[in-house]
């Protein structure tokens, strides 16, 4: 049996136990966890395309082909080429921006050679990849800044002691208009507007730029340069990548495969993709309370898809685990704290996705809050007399508005839970009106319809909770 197959077997037996047990947990997120690391260059060529395959959009021409390939290089006594395109246009990177990351780490440890084309050309021609006008150009400076940034978020993703990083300014800084001229005559103008975004703006008036024609072609010449197996993006840069075949072509080299991989949606449920412009994002960046946290917000319906996107699980697991949801064996409130758990580890280990569940489990599913140190707090004597849409808002900067707190009010999620003496809750709804009061107001009104000591009372906006104390 092969190593992966191996931890499979011992995953599997623990995804069939109770997993809503700490220890249980524990065990399930090392083992999933050090797959990351795992050596799979002993997989037969026909299950390294099959692992490939099973994560992406598209895997052209076939998954077939790429075991072909595979067992083509191996003949020749090495490994694929396997190229990924990084466009620096930002210094902050989040969840979204790993998924081509972690496929290109597997190619990685099934003993594939990985060059990462660092695009300081490209990057001042402006590609708008679905967006309505292009990119403005980059600086040398912000190019590095932004890189040494991506590097930096993303490593614990991949291993970049072992790629090479090439400029592609190398080749196409000193490409002549002959050269450009002569490779223009063999690709078609109708192959460039295929894109939908171009064919959109051309519908609406906006008109291109050629630079933004010219992007597909520069980006393919990469591919021609490295002589490529195979090109990894997104989902949006398939006819980019598909033109890389075309160049290669017309350069007399075997084409490359093009893999591509999902645009993941938000955390925000909202259908769109994972963005910081909508702020729907998990930052690699941020704490592991705040990644458990945001992944816990996710709808339902996206656990599956996240579990695809940023964890080892196989296929198998991923059914065995959700066939235990759909059985009513597994709440999925415990299957997505694994998840929360899963994505914490592989940014800041194991045992701080541990801690980060035990935070979130005392804040949020135990009666009693007072095993949260950390738990924000509100004077009521200083700030008593403003709205409580406004202390969610300013104060404790629950919600980005006023109108966030009252939406949250008419979805029944703003609550005073009030906490007597051996942990007996009291748990008061406050309609949309209640937010516009005056947080001491309401408090002193709740208390004393609830008759008796109040002990400690807490606001809960959502998932959100503080104490409001100076009553």
């Amino acid at each position: 049996m092969t190593r992966l197959g191996d931890s499979v077997q011992r995953a599997s037996d623990l995804l069939a136990q109770d997993l809503s047990s700490d220890k249980t947990v524990e065990r399930l997120l090392a083992e999933t966890g050090s797959r990351r690391y795992l050596d799979l260059s002993d997989l037969p060529a026909k299950e390294q395309a099959a692992l490939i395959g099973a994560r992406t959009v598209d895997l052209l021409p076939s998954e077939e082909k790429l075991a072909e390939r595979i067992e083509e290089r191996a003949a020749e006594g090495k490994g694929l080429h396997i190229k990924l395109g990084i466009d620096p246009t930002a210094a902050d990177v989040h969840l979204g921006h790993a998924v081509p990351v972690i496929i290109l780490s597997r190619f990685q440890r099934m003993g594939h050679d990985v060059t990462l084309i660092i695009g300081d050309f490209t990057a001042g021609i402006g590609d708008p990849s679905g967006r309505t006008a292009e990119r403005p150009p980059l600086t040398e400076e912000d190019i590095a800044r932004n890189l040494s940034g991506y590097q930096e978020q993303v490593r614990p993703f991949f291993d970049f002691e072992k790629v090479r990083f090439v400029n592609n300014s190398q080749w196409l800084a000193p490409f002549t208009l002959p050269q450009l001229l002569s490779l223009l005559t063999q690709v078609p103008v109708s192959s460039l507007l295929q894109r939908d975004d171009f064919r959109n703006r051309l519908s609406e008036g906006s008109g291109l730029t050629m630079s933004e024609l010219l992007y597909p072609i520069a980006q393919a010449l990469d591919s021609a340069e490295l002589a490529c197996d195979v090109e990894i993006g997104g989902m949006d840069q398939l006819l980019n990548l598909q033109m890389g075949r075309r160049v290669m072509e017309a350069y007399g080299q075997q084409p490359q495969l093009v893999v591509t991989m999902p645009l993941v949606e938000g955390t925000d449920g909202s259908g769109a993709k994972m963005s910081k412009s909508k702020g729907n994002y998990v930052g690699l960046s941020s704490s592991s309370e705040e990644v458990f946290g945001k992944i816990m917000s996710i709808p339902d319906r996206l656990m599956v898809p996240y579990l695809r996107a940023w964890t080892e699980w196989t296929d198998a697991e991923i059914e065995a685990a959700t066939a235990r949801v759909e059985a009513g064996s597994l709440h999925p409130m415990d299957l997505k704290k694994i998840l929360a758990g899963e994505v914490v580890a592989a940014l800041h280990g194991t045992e701080a996705a541990m801690a980060a569940r035990a935070g979130f489990v005392a804040q949020f599913s135990k009666k009693s809050f007072s095993d949260v140190e950390t738990l924000p707090s509100v004077d009521a004597a200083e700030h008593g007399e403003e709205g409580i849409a406004a202390v969610l808002t300013k104060v404790l900067e629950f919600t980005p508005s006023a109108s966030a707190a009252r939406r949250i009010a008419k979805q029944n999620g703003l609550r005073l839970i009030i906490e007597r003496e051996g942990g007996e809750q009291v748990t008061v709804l406050l309609p949309e009106a209640e937010a516009l009061r005056p947080l001491a107001e309401v408090v002193r009104e709740k208390v004393a319809a609830e008759a008796g000591d109040a002990g400690t009372v807490y606001l809960k906006a959502g998932r959100k909770v503080a104490e409001i104390r100076g009553i």
